[in-house]
């Protein structure tokens, strides 16, 4: 029993796995789409995450076993090309996100460290510098990373709240604020959704709760406890940091400093002193989501190798640690180089949305087993797949990179797939089991 992990620590996971570098990365380019209404994308977005998790929570309880989403899709779709296709995607998307973090640190730490006269340069040293720092430390030490995590967890959370707290004091002692979040400077309802849909990646770590389910204690009874909690906790802690954030700055200001617009938000209630504590603490939290990212994502393709639906070269170990570890910082590196930070954010949240999507319908599939209810898996699979196509539609107007490097990766994904297994069944002899 000694082995086991409370409620508590499930729950650490899920908000440790969610207020990491996304609240940091997206949050300007929220406000950007959605203007006042930004906390209405924040609860919508929730609202998505809050019914996926009841799928998440009822599909963790019947198979609590290490892998989460990648066992749901097997336990689905066996080892078909659709379902090796789904879960590479899966890989694809935290590479998406180790990305989305690499840029938010990079961004934040230009803002206070200076190595060159050119900003841009700082910001790409940064972001590539964080990731390869992040592979050494899980090289060297998975304690470490969990300690890293840790730390971080309770760091983040105590000066968010102190944020929003000195925040909401700030507006309310001036009214005025309030008039920037009033419906008259909400966009179209098409751009709330798309607001909600663009920031969907920084609700997608309550995934991870899958992975500790098996060792929480009392888990038929605490499992969706779990999800609930964190998701519960994040929707509403996310809701009033967009408050807040909009009551201190015009928009205006907002976009000119949307990629680190969080600590600029800190600065009329707090001056430089809050801009350089919330600028110390992205960069924390940023890191800490990079070095768990790391580490999941390279947990992740070595069990698609060992379910045959990557090459199982992916299979082999550098220094004690899968190969995939490398792999995955490699094209982290490459993306967050070659991209801007809204692309990145459509590919990681339209990835993101069409797993949920397809956890839900697994839900649904298997809603007798579960013992759950079959109309919440059938609302929660609709809304995420219309918000996928709606995220996809609009964002093509203004974003058409990002819109077609989605595309792009979620079709490779499904031709690779089929092409491997196809050559793989002809050369099954040759294979390296894991």
């Amino acid at each position: 029993m000694s082995d086991k992990i409370s409620l508590r620590d499930a729950i650490s996971i899920g908000i440790g796995g969610m207020v990491g570098g996304g609240i940091f990365a997206v949050l300007g380019l929220a406000v950007s789409l959605a203007k006042g209404a930004t906390p209405i994308a924040f609860l919508f977005a929730g609202i998505i995450a809050i019914l996926t998790a009841y799928s998440y929570a009822k599909l963790s309880n019947k198979y609590p076993e290490n892998g989460g989403t990648v066992r749901f899709v097997h336990q689905q779709f066996g080892n078909s090309v659709f379902a090796g296709s789904i879960n590479n995607l899966l890989w694809v998307s935290y590479i998406v996100m180790l990305a989305l973090y690499a840029s938010a640190f990079g961004s934040y730490s230009a803002e206070l460290i200076s190595i060159t006269r050119d900003k841009a340069l700082d910001v790409r040293i940064f972001q590539t510098s964080i990731i390869v720092l992040a592979l050494l430390i899980n090289y060297l030490s998975i304690k470490l990373v969990s300690a890293i995590e840790s730390v971080s967890v309770i760091v983040k959370l105590l000066i968010l709240i102190t944020f929003v707290g000195v925040g909401l004091y700030g507006i309310f002692s001036n009214p005025e604020n309030i008039v920037q979040l009033s419906p008259e400077n909400w966009e179209s309802p098409l751009l709330i959704l798309s607001g909600g849909m663009v920031i969907f990646v920084a609700y997608e770590g309550f995934e991870l709760i899958a992975n500790s389910i098996a060792d929480l204690k009392d888990k038929e009874e605490n499992t969706e406890k779990a999800y609930f909690g964190a998701v519960g906790f994040v929707v509403i802690l996310y809701i009033l940091i967009s408050i807040v954030t909009i009551g201190a700055l015009p928009f205006e200001k907002i976009a000119s400093a949307q990629e680190y617009v969080l600590a600029k938000a800190a600065e009329p209630t707090l001056g430089q002193l809050g801009f350089t504590i919330i600028t110390i603490t992205a960069m924390i939290s940023t890191f800490s989501a990079i070095n768990a990212t790391v580490l999941g994502s390279g947990r992740v393709n070595y069990d698609i190798a060992e379910d045959k639906e990557l090459p199982q070269y992916f299979c082999r170990k550098f220094w004690g640690k899968p190969v995939g570890y490398i792999i995955t910082t490699f094209l982290a590196i490459l993306l967050v180089n070659l991209f801007d930070l809204q692309s990145i954010s459509t590919a990681g949240s339209a990835g993101f949305l069409l797993i949920f999507a397809i956890v839900n319908y697994i839900g649904y599939k298997k809603h007798e087993e579960l013992s759950s209810n079959k109309s919440i898996h059938v609302f929660s699979t609709i809304l995420c797949a219309t918000a996928f196509v709606t995220l996809l539609v609009q964002q093509f107007s203004s974003n058409k990179i990002g819109v077609l490097s989605t595309i792009g990766i979620i079709l490779t994904c499904f031709i690779f797939e089929s092409i491997y297994q196809k050559i793989s069944r002809k050369n099954d002899k040759e294979k390296l089991e894991c």
